[in-house]
């Protein structure tokens, strides 16, 4: 366990009307507690799941690698600061990590064949493989079998976007082997009920304000995907 808490300072955001401080979640959420060396964040689209799954991973000095910014049509200059308005408990001090996302895995692979152009070590971190030569679910894959040796905070942003129920189950055992050596640390957000099903792991809720513990069969995941194949 490295991370052991998130305080959310309500009082001093800035807006009451602005995304994400608009959110009731974060509104009512005063402490978000990691005791569980694999927490997840389940719940539904906009929920605020990967808002402050971000916002830690700013305040954690964790690197979110990203393309180049283009033109928006509405542009909030406000949301991406949550992490301004949160702090952390730390059980050992502040630790490396990463922060995982598929829609900027990309950009993460086009920097590492650059470097690697001119420094081919750099690949062996990954496999001894380019990340751009391999399918999505692959390249991932191998990203997660070979970083998640390190010792480290891992946010988890839906990794099993690219991943059939399969690989889904491979990352699973990738996790498990990452916590046998007792180094590594997971917060991920996922609509997975494969992923979800992580024997030890806590699952919090982010369906209703305050942010709470939920049992695993009383998530929507396994109850939306228990009734479909019930029916079927």
């Amino acid at each position: 366990m490295h991370l052991s808490g998130c305080t959310i300072h309500e009082d001093t955001f800035p807006h009451e009307d602005i995304y994400p401080f608009n959110l009731a979640l974060l509104r009512k959420t005063k402490d978000v507690v990691f005791n569980s060396p694999v927490t997840f964040f389940a719940g539904e689209n906009g929920s605020g799941k990967s808002t402050l799954l971000k916002a830690i991973a700013y305040r954690a000095n964790i690197h979110i690698w990203k393309g180049f910014e283009r033109s928006r049509y509405v542009k909030n200059r406000y949301e991406e600061q949550l992490y301004r308005h949160i702090s952390l408990q730390w059980s050992d001090g502040l630790v490396p990590g990463a922060f995982f996302a598929s829609e900027i895995f990309k950009n993460f692979s086009q920097l590492l064949d650059e470097w690697a152009s001119s420094d081919p070590g750099v690949l062996e971190y990954f496999g001894n493989k380019s990340l751009m030569v391999q399918s999505h679910g692959q390249s991932h894959m191998a990203y997660f079998e070979h970083r998640f040796s390190l010792k480290g905070l891992y946010l988890l942003d839906e990794p099993e976007n690219a991943l059939s129920p399969k690989t889904q189950l491979r990352l699973l055992d990738t996790i498990k082997n990452a916590l046998q050596a007792k180094q590594a640390q997971f917060i991920i957000a996922t609509h997975s009920p494969i992923l979800l099903s992580l024997e030890g792991a806590r699952i919090l809720g982010f369906d209703s304000a305050p942010i709470k513990e939920i049992p695993y069969t009383e998530t929507e995941q396994f109850r939306i995907y228990k009734e479909f194949f019930s029916g079927r």
